[in-house]
């Protein structure tokens, strides 16, 4: 296939009437469209409708961003509780079940309802501030499998802003390096440390990643990008990386322009950064958890706690765009980790723990090698087992069954783990 011609990458926006828009209209169309999804989720949503009750508030009391304080969070480990007791979706959905196009599952599991229409901005923002353009054929190497992401957010964004999308998946990296030259892929969409591993294969089999390939734009997330995988990428490829960040429960929270200058919030939806233990908002340049409110009436989650800690700051961007940005993820809240773009609770440590009775203690290390994670499950074993090796391929068939990722086993003398050790151990460090 020919290459296609050049085409400015520098300057774009989705929606630029939105995007640029003065701080105080911004406020007032966020407050409106708060308005309308609290009075819908509390007619529509049973879940809603009783966080609300038990607060003792009804819509009437939520007017603004601000108001939103008065709603209790629901976390995570709220969903999955209340997905037991009322399945599938635990009484958040919008829309009677007939309605949906397709039910998600994510790690926990948890149920997730798909729309008939993919309506959501943020992750098309995302793609166009960061270099993607209309007829840009673009390999999407996020899971296809069971979660939301690939197919439903990606795929969905890639078509809005006109590319072509070639749903590749994970894995298979031989067979991606073929791909990206034989099509002449511009596009690249998936974890940083994949993008690494598809140029490692395409260096080993013979092929000049810039004359060969025509890699132009990387929209990357589901891990942390540090700026020193970011230049190594960019300068071997010749092309933009740029980040975004979000949950599969409610979409994008944040992306980045050609500036880097923090991660641009979109514009359907509303974050806030509060305190941890008390739910209330600390404001730009303070530190607090991300949580998150979407106006999406098929699923309307409202004051989301992601669990991840970051800092808001609303000075002007470079690029154009008015809108606050998370100047970067400083971390978790709790124990759960992600990996390789997964999240691994402490929940699913112990599951694998309570499979093996030879285990008396236990602790999941993650580390960082050649930009790459690894994890590590060190074990204390209660006594000697005759036959080691096979104990370990079990742990690490369990790791692989609970996790759906892969980590290795290593048995540890008594003593090695102290009591009261964090089940999860993030040793990775981000220069």
């Amino acid at each position: 296939m020919p290459k296609p011609e050049v085409m400015d990458r520098t300057v774009g926006f989705l929606k630029k009437n939105l995007e640029t828009q003065p701080h105080k209209k911004r406020l007032e169309y966020l407050n409106q469209k708060l308005r309308g999804i609290i009075q819908y989720a509390y007619k529509n949503s049973i879940a809603f409708q009783h966080k609300m009750d038990s607060a003792g508030l009804k819509p009437k009391d939520i007017q603004a961003i601000k108001d939103l304080e008065k709603i209790p969070i629901t976390k995570k480990s709220d969903l999955l509780e209340l997905q037991k007791k009322h399945p599938p979706f635990g009484g958040f959905e919008g829309v009677p079940i007939g309605e949906l196009k397709r039910i998600f599952i994510s790690p926990g599991p948890i149920f997730e309802p798909g729309e008939m229409e993919y309506n959501e901005l943020g992750w098309a923002q995302g793609m166009v501030a960061g270099g993607f353009r209309p007829g840009d054929i673009t390999i999407n190497t996020f899971s296809y499998h069971m979660v939301p992401f690939a197919l439903h957010m990606v795929d969905n964004s890639l078509h809005r802003i006109g590319c072509i999308s070639i749903p590749t998946g994970v894995g298979n990296t031989e067979q991606q390096v073929h791909i990206l030259k034989n099509l002449n892929a511009t596009g690249f969409c998936g974890t940083p440390s994949f993008l690494l591993t598809i140029a490692e294969k395409a260096e080993e089999l013979g092929f000049d990643l810039q004359k060969d390939l025509n890699l132009k734009v990387g929209f990357v997330a589901a891990e942390m990008l540090p700026e020193s995988l970011r230049s190594k990428l960019e300068d071997k490829f010749g092309m933009i990386i740029r980040q975004t960040y979000g949950t599969a429960d409610i979409g994008c929270l944040g992306y980045e322009c050609l500036k880097k200058s923090g991660m641009h919030i979109p514009d359907d939806k509303i974050v806030e950064i509060v305190d941890p233990q008390t739910g209330k908002q600390v404001g730009p340049g303070k530190t607090g958890e991300i949580v998150a409110t979407t106006f999406n009436k098929v699923y309307p989650l409202i004051r989301f706690g992601t669990g991840d800690l970051s800092i808001l700051t609303e000075t002007p961007c470079p690029c154009g765009r008015t809108s606050p940005r998370l100047l970067k993820i400083l971390g978790r809240v709790d124990q759960v980790t992600k990996v390789r773009g997964l999240f691994v609770h402490p929940g699913q440590v112990d599951e694998v723990a309570s499979r093996h009775p030879q285990i008396a203690r236990y602790q999941i290390l993650v580390a960082r090698k050649e930009q790459k994670d690894e994890m590590v499950f060190r074990i204390e074993l209660k006594e000697e087992v005759p036959q080691p090796e096979k104990l370990k391929e079990e742990i690490e068939g369990s790791i692989r069954d609970v996790m759906k990722l892969r980590g290795e086993v290593l048995f540890t003398p008594k003593g090695t783990i102290p009591e009261g050790a964090k089940k999860i151990e993030d040793q990775r460090t981000w220069a």
